[in-house]
């Protein structure tokens, strides 16, 4: 591991660290922000999406724009923060030996958060969030490995695909994504995930830097969460996410249907749960113009007080 940056934010250095493990033979990519002075409030993990690994999603940077990071605004408030790029992302392992399906990319969860426990000396479960396909990779790591995961939060998550205009279109191309293992992305398709739903929810500088940054990176993506999404679903089972869990959906997104999610929501068998609904946005949270109520969302729940229940037996 190396320390790859340093960089003043309200008057605190907020150090990114790289980090890379194995899972089998591929190699993983982690990134980590830490709290200036330790992590006081806990270990947050982020997992990114279908269409682009994880610094452009989590730690993007864009002049004018408090918090465009995610990353820098949890590690300001005292979390140690992590994202991983699933194999076929990023910077980590991109050899096309796999489809990068959703339950892979829970394999890759399990190989990050072996990682980080032993790096950290961590011992407690981890706080996750994950958006879109990587709400799906985080439900069903959650499923597997429930002590691992001390909170939950499913922003833009799709439960049967019951009622989402988006997947309808998307399968439409199912028989070009069984082709190939990876499919090409540029610029336009980039801006196609901001005007698809509900154009005019996010700035255009923003796409612009969001795209810089994920174009950086990747020309193509794995087909495997897409093939998930449009073939396979569902590929959790709510009723055995036992962790608290946050359901976040943006007013306008089109991946994920509001009768699908509240039928997914009223399964989950842990009474420490919430929904939300987020106003004003669409898919790609983290990169709209109301951003920051998808910050304090997170923050609120993830910072909420545990429960205190009654020891009375009637």
């Amino acid at each position: 591991m190396n320390d790859a940056s340093a960089q003043a934010l309200g008057g605190r250095n907020i150090k990114g660290e790289e980090h890379w493990t194995k899972k089998g033979d591929a190699d993983l990519f982690l990134w980590e922000k830490r709290a200036p002075g330790g992590a006081k409030n806990g270990t947050l993990l982020f997992v990114h999406g279908s269409s682009m690994a994880s610094q452009p999603t989590f730690d993007l940077h864009v002049p004018g724009r408090p918090h465009s990071s995610a990353m820098e605004y949890f590690a300001e408030r005292g979390f140690d923060t992590w994202s991983i790029d699933m194999e076929g992302y990023g910077r980590s392992t991109k050899d096309g030996r796999i489809d990068a399906r959703i339950g892979e990319g829970a394999d890759d969860l399990k190989a990050g958060t072996d990682y980080i426990f032993k790096t950290r000396n961590h011992t407690g479960p981890l706080f996750v969030y994950g958006i879109s396909s990587g709400a799906l990779r985080a439900a069903l790591f959650a499923q597997r490995h429930p002590n691992r995961v001390r909170r939950l939060a499913l922003d833009a998550h799709v439960w049967t695909g019951e009622g989402s205009p988006t997947l309808a279109e998307r399968r439409k191309k199912l028989p070009e994504y069984l082709k190939t293992k990876r499919r090409p992305i540029d610029r336009k398709f980039v801006r196609s995930i901001f005007e698809r739903d509900h154009p005019g929810t996010a700035d255009d500088n923003v796409i612009e830097a969001f795209a810089d940054h994920i174009l950086a990176l990747d020309d193509s993506i794995p087909n495997g969460t897409y093939i998930d999404m449009c073939n396979h679903l569902p590929v959790v089972d709510p009723t055995q996410i036992k962790v608290p869990t946050i359901v976040m959906r943006g007013e306008y997104d089109g991946i994920a249907g509001f009768k699908d999610l509240l039928n997914f929501f009223e399964a989950l068998p842990n009474p420490d749960k919430q929904f939300a609904v987020m106003p004003g946005i669409a898919h790609a949270s983290l990169q709209q113009k109301n951003y920051m109520i998808a910050l304090h969302i997170m923050h609120s729940f993830f910072t909420q007080p545990e429960p205190i229940y009654s020891t009375y037996k009637p």
